[in-house]
C-alpha cells in the first residue's frame, strides 16, 4: 500500500515524501514531527489518505491546525 501512496504523490508532482511505518498504538510519529518542522510559508501537504494521515478525527484537525499555523497549504 505504501508504494501505491508514494507513486501517486510523485504523480501529483511531490517532491520531498514523507513516509512512516509505525504501529496505530505507538504515539512517537518521528517522520510527521519532521515534516511539520521543515514547512516553509506557503508549502504544500499532500496527502492521499486521512486513515494513514491520523489516527482520529481529533488527530486529524490537531496536526491541520499545526500545518495551518505555519501559512501552508494543506491538501
Amino acid at each position: 500500500m505504501l508504494n501505491i501512496q508514494v507513486k501517486t504523490l510523485k504523480q501529483f508532482g511531490c517532491v520531498k515524501i514523507y513516509r512512516e511505518k509505525a504501529s496505530g498504538a505507538d504515539s512517537e510519529r518521528l517522520q510527521l514531527e519532521k515534516l511539520i518542522a521543515s514547512l516553509g510559508e506557503d508549502d504544500i501537504v499532500v496527502v492521499i489518505r486521512m486513515d494513514r494521515f491520523a489516527r482520529s478525527n481529533f488527530d486529524l484537525f490537531s496536526i491541520v491546525k499545526d500545518i495551518t499555523n505555519k501559512t501552508v497549504w494543506f491538501r
